[in-house]
């Protein structure tokens, strides 16, 4: 009888499964799909999403819910506060790319005030800034940087790349897109100095014919 519980269970919560990721997929498409939609693309009756889910308001809540819960996942499974601070930010970068690009409509819907999701969603907020700080004290980020600034700099680049991420499908293609947020987020985006004959960047001074007199 027990084992037979286990198998309704874990039935049931295929069901839910399959119901809230072609919920996804229908209302990243079209966000006004509708409960019979999404029923349809995940191969089952619409009565079977009413059971699960009283209204549309319902299942999107469960959706972010649902997706937010892999996001901190993501997350903690870089290992964020224990692993090199350069090591984590690339891996946590990785992680979260493949969470926004699969979820997409989930992850931009606001998480309700007072949600496991709002609680989980301050957890990585607040893990975030420590892996901040220990790339600072590992001197990857300038001592006198605003590290709150730095994170939400972080989290734009995060948001380009994930809208980019979209159009992509080779398997490689959410690693580079990873390496170059970090690049980014690192060192910017302007021309890195060369240094010059001497060791130091750039010309020591002007070069060539008439420099510093007429050649002869």
């Amino acid at each position: 009888m027990e084992t037979k519980g286990r198998a309704m269970r874990a039935d049931a919560e295929r069901t839910v499964r399959t119901i809230l990721e072609a919920a996804e997929r229908v209302l990243a498409a079209d966000s006004a799909a509708t409960m019979e939609q999404i029923a349809a693309a995940a191969g089952v009756a619409r009565t079977t999403v009413h059971r699960r889910f009283a209204t549309r308001e319902a299942l999107v809540e469960a959706l972010v819910a649902w997706a937010t819960e892999r996001f901190h996942q993501a997350v903690e499974a870089a290992r964020p506060l224990t692993s090199p601070p350069l090591v984590a930010l690339h891996q946590v970068t990785v992680n979260v790319l493949q969470v926004k690009i699969g979820w997409r409509f989930a992850m931009s819907r606001p998480a309700a005030s007072g949600s496991e999701a709002a609680y989980e969603h301050a957890d990585i907020l607040a893990q975030c800034d420590e892996l901040f700080r220990r790339a600072r004290d590992a001197g990857l980020v300038a001592s006198g940087t605003d590290l709150e600034w730095a994170r939400r700099v972080y989290y734009a680049l995060i948001h380009e790349a994930a809208e980019e991420g979209r159009e992509l499908v080779d398997a490689g293609a959410v690693d580079r897109l990873a390496a170059r947020v970090v690049d980014t987020l690192l060192h910017g985006v302007g021309a890195q100095a060369q240094p010059g004959p001497s060791g130091l960047s750039g010309s020591s001074g002007p070069s060539g014919p008439g420099a510093g007199g007429s050649a002869r």
